[in-house]
């Protein structure tokens, strides 16, 4: 393996488990990580804004990002109105998320598993005939909160569904935290996706993409700074840092395409703009440390 691709997921994972950032300062954190390499941002959620309120200027904020020649934005979205909202501003990747677990399904969603796999396949034919691409999010594939182990059976055929309705990509989050290589091993030799996106709530995050890396897997989600987490989930702590990714990547010789020192400094940039110390073990280090 020579390279591995990487979505930045800080602006809407990590930025919708903030206290609500003001629209200037999203705009300048997308830019930022555009000026990075990252060839992929997750820019926005298109949700109502009593259910995210950090999400409340969507449209705003899309509206107002300096869109980089070469970078694949793409927009989450809950349901109908989500994806319409989505296509009209421009976007043609849309991300949409289930649980593998019924009980955060509906912590999530407010309504059940099958019930959102019912939506997804109405929502699939309205996006292609947009000319967008759906990827189907299987949250909690690796363990729920409030239902604890998930089947990897019960994963597979989620994803066997909404293959056979149409989804053009496939990821499994870890939701709370909760993979370890062992589980990890466990759901990839019983279904694959195209994506993995782990939380680091117990420190195994790094250990896991290394065991994907391992099975094959090679796009993986991560949000600069380790920003972010669940809402719906007790205990979610920050998805894993992509500094910290791209660190490990590229001291194993596996390309990324994104400079580090600028992704460090675009992380410093995060602390700021939040007002608070970010996880991120790079930023700790110091730059003797760092690989650049």
């Amino acid at each position: 393996m020579t390279s591995v691709s990487i979505r930045e997921v800080a602006p809407r994972d990590g930025l919708q488990n903030e206290d609500p950032v003001p629209t200037d300062a999203k705009v300048r954190l997308i830019d930022a990580l555009s000026g990075t390499g990252v060839r992929r941002i997750e820019a926005v959620s298109f949700v109502h804004p009593r259910a995210i309120p950090q999400m409340a200027d969507a449209d705003e904020v899309w509206a107002r990002v300096d869109r980089r020649p070469g970078i694949r934005y793409s927009a989450l979205i809950p349901n109908t109105r989500g994806a319409q909202r989505a296509l009209a501003a421009g976007f043609r990747e849309i991300e949409v998320v289930v649980s593998a677990s019924d009980t955060h399904n509906r912590r999530n969603l407010n309504r059940s598993t099958d019930e959102s796999l019912d939506d997804i396949a109405g929502l699939i034919p309205l996006i292609h005939q947009a000319g967008a691409t759906v990827e189907v999010i299987v949250a909690t594939s690796f363990g729920c909160p409030f239902e604890g182990d998930i089947d990897p059976g019960r994963v597979a055929s989620i994803v066997g569904r909404v293959r056979a309705d149409g989804a053009d990509r496939i990821a499994f989050g870890d939701t709370t935290g909760m993979a370890t290589p062992r589980r990890v091993r466990d759901l990839l030799s019983a279904v694959r996706p195209d994506l993995l996106h782990f939380h680091n709530t117990r420190g195994t995050g790094l250990a896991n993409i290394l065991t994907a890396l391992e099975l094959g897997v090679t796009e993986f989600d991560a949000s600069v700074g380790g920003i972010g987490g669940c809402p719906y989930a007790p205990g979610a702590s920050g998805n894993v840092a992509t500094e910290e990714v791209v660190h490990m990547l590229h001291d194993m010789g596996i390309d990324t395409g994104i400079d580090l020192d600028r992704l460090i400094r675009t992380a410093e940039m995060a602390e700021k703009l939040l007002g608070r110390t970010l996880p991120s073990g790079v930023l700790r280090a110091g730059p003797r440390t760092r690989l650049v």
